[in-house]
């Protein structure tokens, strides 16, 4: 499809949102609130007069709000983009989503995008290092799993609870594959802080009160002045995957959802992805597209998602060795209805 003939779609479907209300509501997989700003962003400028509505919480809690919804017949939502991919699968089956195929769907992998079109990849997301190079030198910050061994970072790790995000669990589970679970035993004698949600390590490493995590994303091009670093392992696995959307069958606001995943997939929208994009066709200037990479895989996380017998036993070790999870859920959400 032309630039031209791609503009004028998405011109139609902007119309057709605002005839039918100007409204759109969007379960956001995630695990802090100031992260709907990623969704709302570019989007609301883009199409001014639609209210978008980004509710963010963990994966684990939207999908059963879906399922729930579902079985009270009174769905809220428009768009669901959730870290739990093996609901997909199961959503299609039971009739819960809209056949859709937004524009530039063809520039997505098929490996990440149902042939029928019910649910696609987005954007990707990694986790690995981060670090404030203000305290840590890049050239000091660790970079592979055994760097996190070094006398220099005890008291001064923050992680995120494996057992408590499957993305993590999977990361653990790769690089313990790789460096054995004395790896693990090492690594709890530098007496990491674990905390719950992988943003709030970067509010721990901000206030000062640890320096390094290798559970949390961050920006592949940060803003001017910020020194947080996103830095990939270069060895050692990192984490990485590609979120998933859908548009829910019985959406209230069916136009305007159509027109945000046309908006998300559009060159535009995956130029200024946060981190890697979905789209085969964009590049993210300094860095190499995510297949290149050959020490992360989004398919085995897809692999490893579909296994829920695989994770429950990871998730059981995790707790073994680790301790329970402890804390309120990090976004604040309690429940969506009244």
């Amino acid at each position: 499809m032309s630039t031209t003939t791609e503009q004028q779609a998405m011109d139609e479907l902007y119309a057709a949102a605002r005839a039918e209300g100007g409204r759109l509501v969007v379960y956001a997989g995630g695990d802090a609130p100031s992260q709907a700003g990623l969704y709302t962003a570019g989007f609301s400028e883009r199409f001014p007069g639609i209210d978008v509505e980004v509710t963010v919480d963990l994966s684990k809690y939207h999908n059963a709000r879906v399922d729930g919804m579902h079985l009270r017949g009174d769905n809220r939502a428009d768009v669901v983009h959730v870290q739990t991919l093996y609901d997909f699968p199961y959503w299609k089956e039971q009739g819960l989503l809209m056949p859709y195929r937004p524009l530039g769907l063809e520039h997505v992998d098929p490996a990440y995008v149902d042939p029928d079109g019910t649910y696609y990849a987005l954007f990707a997301f990694a986790f690995s290092n981060v670090v404030d190079t203000a305290v840590i030198p890049e050239e000091r910050a660790p970079r592979e799993a055994t760097d996190y061994l070094r006398p220099e970072f005890e008291d001064r790790i923050v992680l995120t609870y494996p057992h408590d995000d499957d993305a993590v669990l999977y990361q653990f589970e790769q690089i313990i594959a790789r460096h054995g679970h004395g790896w693990l035993e090492k690594l709890l004698a530098q007496n990491p802080l674990w905390v719950r949600g992988t943003a709030t390590p970067l509010e721990v490493i901000a206030s000062g009160e640890r320096a390094v995590t290798f559970t949390s994303f961050y920006f592949l091009r940060p803003p001017e002045g910020d020194t947080l670093r996103f830095l990939p392992a270069r060895e050692d696995f990192f984490q990485s995957w590609y979120q998933m959307g859908a548009i829910l069958a019985d959406a209230p606001h069916p136009a305007a959802a159509k027109l945000y995943m046309s908006y998300r997939l559009s060159a535009e929208a995956q130029r200024a992805s946060a981190q890697w994009p979905a789209r085969t066709d964009v590049d993210i200037p300094g860095w190499r597209p995510l297949p290149e990479y050959g020490n992360t895989s989004p398919k085995g996380f897809l692999d490893f998602m579909a296994d829920r017998a695989r994770v429950e036993r990871a998730r059981g070790v995790m707790e073994d060795f680790i301790g329970p999870v402890t804390g309120a859920n990090p976004t604040g959400v309690d429940r969506l209805w009244h």
